[in-house]
């Protein structure tokens, strides 16, 4: 079941390096912690993946998320919540507390450390 979780979120971040706006580094941390419980030989290659490791190491070791890649997130969470006002034309009510959760949400990735 591990090993079968890997390849999914392997294969949903290998989607996410061709889409812009779907995120790649974050399924590769899924796949990497499911391959540490499968097979150790996979998550070996994550890890020494010459674009995708070091983001992915640097997570698991201190929870880390890098400039650039805090600045793709906040911009993608802003560009996400300017398309939902715009097509969806939603209530005050529901535009407050979808921008009250992406607001969260940002600030969780910006207050991690670089």
């Amino acid at each position: 079941m591990w090993l079968a979780a890997g390849f999914g979120f392997v294969g949903l971040g290998i989607i996410g390096a061709i889409l812009p706006l779907m995120p790649t580094t974050i399924f590769l941390i899924l796949a990497a912690g499911c391959f540490a419980r499968s097979s150790p030989k996979l998550e070996a290659r994550i890890l020494a993946h010459p674009r995708f490791g070091p983001a992915v190491r640097d997570w698991r070791d201190r929870g880390a998320i890098s400039r650039r890649g805090k600045a793709f997130a906040a911009g993608g969470i802003t560009l996400g919540y300017a398309l939902f006002l715009l097509s969806a034309k939603p209530g005050f009510a529901l535009a407050a507390g979808v921008a009250a959760a992406m607001t969260l949400c940002a600030a969780w990735i910006l207050s991690r450390p670089s």
